[in-house]
C-alpha cells in the first residue's frame, strides 16, 4: 500500500467531517484574554475537552465505525485504548448498534474505565504499556474474526481526527501556530494535514511528555523505536507506537518542531488553565498548553491555537495537581 500523502489525509478529513457531523459536536475555538496577555500572542483554545465523551477521540472512532461494511459491523469490533479512545468507540458503538470489546492497560485511570462502561463498553485489561495492549487487541480481533479499530494506525481514524482541523481552518483561517499533543500521532497527522493544505506557512508543533516521548525520539532516529515509558500525568499520550504505523511518515513531514515537557510543567499548565478558563482538562491537554508557554518568547504577535484534547482525569490525579 502506498504511503498516505498530506493531500490524501486532508481530502479524507473533509469527507469525514461531513460524515460524522450528526454524531460529534463542533467544538468552540475560544479566545483567551488571559493567555494572550501573558504571552503577547493571540491565543485560542480548540476545546475538544467539550466534545462528547470528553475528548477528540470520538471523531476518529465515529468515522471508522461509520465506514465499516455491514458484514464488519455484524462481526463486531475490538479496540485498545488508554481510556479516551475506548470511551469514544463504546459511545459510537452504542449509537450505531455495534457490539465489541475494549482492551485497556492495567493501570488505566478509573474515571476512564468507568466512562467506557457507562457507554456499554465491555472492558478487559491487558498489559502495562499501550503498545502491548494494542498488539494483544489486534491478535484477539483476528482470532475472533472481529474488526480491529486502531487508536491511530488507521487511515479512517486519522481522517476523523482531521475533522477537528477542518473546523479550525474555518474558525481561524489565518492561524500561524498550532500546538498539539502527540501519542500515536493520529490527531496531529489528521489536523496537521488539513491545516498544511490550507496554509503552507502554518507551523505545527508536536508536544509530548518527557516521560513518554516515543514519537519525538523516533522521528529524530528516523525509525519507530521501542522505548519504555515512565508514569506521566499525560496518560492519554503515553506508550509505544505500533510497528509500521502510518502516522510516522506524516509526523516526519508535518511537524515543524517537537517540545518535550516535564511533569511539573504539565501540572502547572493544568492549574493555570483551570484558574483562568474555569474548565477541567486532563494531562495530555496540559502538555500542549505547557509547550506553548515554554515557547512564548517566539510567539509574540502570532495567532496561536492550542488543541485542548481532553478533559478526562481521575480525582486522584486532579488532587495531585491542585494540592
Amino acid at each position: 500500500m502506498p504511503a498516505l500523502t498530506v493531500s490524501d489525509v486532508a481530502e479524507s478529513s473533509e469527507r469525514a467531517a461531513a460524515r460524522i457531523a450528526g454524531l460529534v459536536r463542533e467544538t468552540p475555538l475560544d479566545y483567551s484574554p488571559a493567555f494572550s496577555a501573558a504571552t503577547g500572542a493571540d491565543v485560542w483554545f480548540k476545546l475538544e475537552n467539550l466534545q462528547h465523551t470528553g475528548s477528540f477521540k470520538l471523531r476518529g472512532a465515529a468515522n471508522r465505525l461509520m465506514t465499516l461494511t455491514p458484514e464488519e459491523r455484524a462481526a463486531g469490533c475490538v479496540t485498545a485504548s488508554s481510556g479516551n479512545h475506548g470511551a469514544a468507540v463504546a459511545y459510537a458503538m452504542q449509537k450505531l448498534n455495534i457490539a465489541g470489546v475494549i482492551f485497556v492497560p492495567e493501570q488505566t485511570s478509573s474515571v476512564k474505565v468507568d466512562a467506557i462502561r457507562s457507554y456499554g463498553g465491555d472492558v478487559r485489561f491487558f498489559g502495562t504499556d499501550g503498545l502491548d495492549t494494542e498488539l494483544h487487541a489486534r491478535d484477539y480481533a483476528g482470532q475472533n474474526s472481529m474488526f480491529y479499530v486502531s487508536p491511530y494506525n488507521d487511515a479512517e481514524v486519522m481522517a476523523g481526527q482531521g475533522s477537528c482541523g477542518v473546523e479550525i481552518a474555518a474558525q481561524l483561517p489565518d492561524v500561524d501556530e498550532v500546538f498539539i499533543a502527540i501519542g500515536g500521532g493520529g490527531l496531529i497527522s489528521g489536523v496537521g494535514s488539513v491545516l498544511r493544505r490550507h496554509s503552507k506557512s502554518v507551523r505545527i508543533i508536536g508536544c509530548q511528555p518527557s516521560a513518554s516521548a516515543v514519537m519525538a525520539h523516533s522521528v529524530e532516529a528516523g525509525e519507530i523505536l521501542q522505548l519504555p515509558s515512565a508514569p506521566t500525568l499525560s496518560d492519554g499520550t503515553a506508550g509505544g507506537i505500533e510497528p509500521g504505523a502510518i502516522t510516522f511518515d506524516l509526523c516526519k513531514e508535518l511537524v515543524d518542531d517537537y517540545v518535550l515537557i516535564d511533569e511539573p510543567e504539565i501540572a502547572a499548565a493544568m492549574r493555570t488553565f483551570m484558574d483562568s478558563q474555569h474548565q477541567l482538562i486532563e494531562g495530555a491537554a496540559a502538555v500542549a498548553i505547557a509547550a506553548m508557554l515554554a515557547n512564548a518568547a517566539d510567539l509574540k504577535g502570532r495567532k496561536v491555537v492550542i488543541l485542548v484534547c481532553g478533559a478526562n482525569i481521575s480525582r486522584e490525579s486532579l488532587l495531585s495537581v491542585i494540592s
